[in-house]
């Protein structure tokens, strides 16, 4: 067991574990939405994809985003994400550097 969770004397975070793992599962949200979209069937609404990229989960909708062509023509998904990530990127910083 690490002395806390930001980091660990082998190098490795539970806290970049578990974030990596969400952004896991908030990616595979983006990329299941596309697919129902192409498919026609039932969607994930906005506000939940949204919801989830803002709850540290901004680097998965991104790389979903981009690597899936999904909301890109969406001025709310394109402008809110990566401010998402711009900021918890700064609270990863902060919380990483202060601790």
């Amino acid at each position: 067991m690490p002395k806390n969770l930001f980091w660990d004397d082998g190098g490795v975070s539970l806290l970049l574990i578990a974030l990596a793992a969400w952004n896991a599962v908030v990616f595979c949200l983006y990329a299941f939405d596309k697919h129902r979209a192409r498919k026609g069937g039932r969607r994930i609404r906005e506000r939940t994809l949204l919801l989830s990229a803002a709850l540290m989960g901004a680097a998965g909708a991104l790389a979903a985003m981009l690597l899936c062509r999904h909301k890109t023509r969406h001025r709310s998904f394109t402008l809110t994400v990566p401010l998402f990530l711009a900021l918890q990127c700064a609270a990863l910083i902060y919380l990483f550097t202060k601790f």
